[in-house]
């Protein structure tokens, strides 16, 4: 009498640790969505998880701030900008953690895949669509690490699209369009411009300054790896035609992911360096 026997398993691969890595992926995933506002409010600023609130009160300790002349931030501008920080840590952190679960995840699945030979089709091609997927959200969860990397160097600068966006409060709309001619003003004739619109200019120029080094190191890494997995594919047996496939392809992808890191780079690097030009564009919408 013939007994069937289930398709061996890839080895050196668990399908309970993939499934693991999987959940966990799509739990921190929820909570990069739901957790920020709660996990970064503290015993003064529980107010400010609510996205209108935020927005009410931004505005509200901006205007004064702005009417007050002075170049450091008053106490509820500060409130709100130290609570911003905090919100931009706590979505770093989760998205670190999520890459790293993201990447784990993507390795096994692949491994899963080159030592796919005594499965079925079907099977092979569930490991590699599932793959497919954990490759296209890596670049995503890196682009979150560096975005929020740069909120939180720079979380002042992070909060204007909320300040200008949708403003229709006469104080705040009197307080956006002086500050539109202030910058006007300076690039036509190089009139001097107040104190709080120098700390707009110096916090938004870190902003770009902060992307441009992190645009640097991604765009090294990933050359570095790309040069790695072509390497390691000319070092696989010639026989190995699946892994060898696989190195490559991730090769030139990394090389390829390169690209629009380094124009990132380029184009941060040059409003750096001449910040308040690119600062009157955002305040005019065209930015």
């Amino acid at each position: 009498m013939n007994r069937s026997t289930a398709p061996p398993r890839p080895a050196g691969v668990s399908g309970g640790a993939i499934a693991t890595l999987g959940a966990l992926a799509a739990a921190l995933g929820a909570a990069f969505v739901l957790a920020p506002p709660a996990l970064a409010a503290d015993a003064t600023s529980g107010d400010l998880a609510d996205q209108r609130r935020l927005t009410d009160a931004l505005r509200a300790a901006f205007v004064d701030y702005w009417r007050s002349g002075d170049r450091e931030f008053s106490p509820a501008l500060e409130r709100v900008v130290d609570y911003w920080f905090r919100f931009h840590l706590v979505k770093a952190a989760i998205a670190a953690v999520l890459l790293i679960v993201l990447i784990a995840a993507g390795v096994r699945l692949w491994t899963a895949f080159v030592r796919a030979g005594g499965l079925g089709a079907a099977r092979r091609a569930t490991l590699a669509s599932a793959g497919v997927v954990v490759a296209l959200l890596v670049p995503f969860s890196l682009a979150m690490v560096m975005a929020n990397i740069q909120g939180a160097v720079a979380p002042y600068a992070s909060l204007l699209p909320m300040l200008t966006d949708g403003a229709t409060e006469s104080a705040t709309v009197e307080a956006l369009t002086q500050i539109r001619q202030q910058l006007a003003d300076s690039g036509r004739n190089g009139g001097r411009t107040g104190a709080a619109v120098e700390v707009m200019i110096s916090d938004f120029a870190r902003y770009h300054a902060v992307m441009a080094v992190i645009a640097a190191v991604v765009a090294v890494a990933l050359v570095v790896l790309a040069v790695g997995l072509w390497k390691r594919a000319g070092r696989t047996d010639s026989s190995d035609r699946r892994a060898r496939r696989v190195l490559r392809s991730f090769g030139v992808l990394a090389a390829l992911s390169s690209l629009p890191v380094i124009l990132v780079l380029v184009a941060n690097t040059l409003t750096a360096e001449d910040p308040a030009p690119a600062l009157l564009a955002f305040f005019e919408g065209g930015w």
